[in-house]
């Protein structure tokens, strides 16, 4: 399946009004992709949706046994953010991969291994494209491989990560204020 034109429904077009102030304007977009590989809970993939166009998400690029919508699950938790942020499924997580770097984007794995910096010290690129993988066993290794750049996020506790969804919401975060400071925006 290839990159699908976003067709936002009625509500979310009178809320993009609302908060652009005029009919047709357009909702801002970084240049910011992600690639969300092998993330199996359907409300994962709904919650990473709504905080992409949250962050000005270009698009998403879901891979492997990642959910695509429509899914009520999906829906639920993305409150229709599947609507409003271009994504497209390909099966072979790698091809995708090559894909988006063909198109400018630097990759950067959030994961934890040891190559990994902390994201309080990572240099964002210009154009990113954040990478996330399965809850259990996080980005494949021959994924994290042809991530030039990879990025973990400081813990406290007992456990070693957190949720996939919340890691994404941590990092697309940091990654966006780091795009609009960049243009001389301001944090988001």
């Amino acid at each position: 399946m290839t990159a699908r034109p976003v067709e936002i429904e009625p509500q979310l077009r009178a809320r993009q009004r609302d908060l652009t102030g005029g009919a047709g304007a357009a909702v801002q977009r970084l240049p910011f992709a992600v690639l969300v590989d092998n993330v199996r809970s359907l409300w994962n993939v709904g919650s990473i949706f709504r905080t992409a166009d949250a962050c000005g998400v270009q698009q998403l690029t879901l891979t492997g046994i990642t959910g695509c919508p429509p899914q009520p699950r999906i829906a639920k938790t993305a409150l229709g953010a599947e609507q409003a942020v271009a994504w497209e499924y390909r099966a072979d997580t790698l091809d995708a991969l090559a894909e988006i770097s063909g198109r400018g984007f630097t990759p950067v794995a959030i994961e934890t291994s040891g190559r990994a910096i902390s994201i309080d010290e990572v240099q964002w690129p210009e154009r990113v494209c954040l990478v996330v993988g399965n809850e259990v066993a996080g980005v494949t290794p021959q994924l994290l491989e042809a991530c030039p750049r990879q990025v973990s996020i400081p813990m406290l506790g007992v456990k070693e990560s957190f949720n996939v969804a919340v890691a994404f919401g941590i990092a697309a975060y940091h990654a966006a204020r780091s795009l609009r400071l960049r243009k001389g925006e301001g944090a988001p």
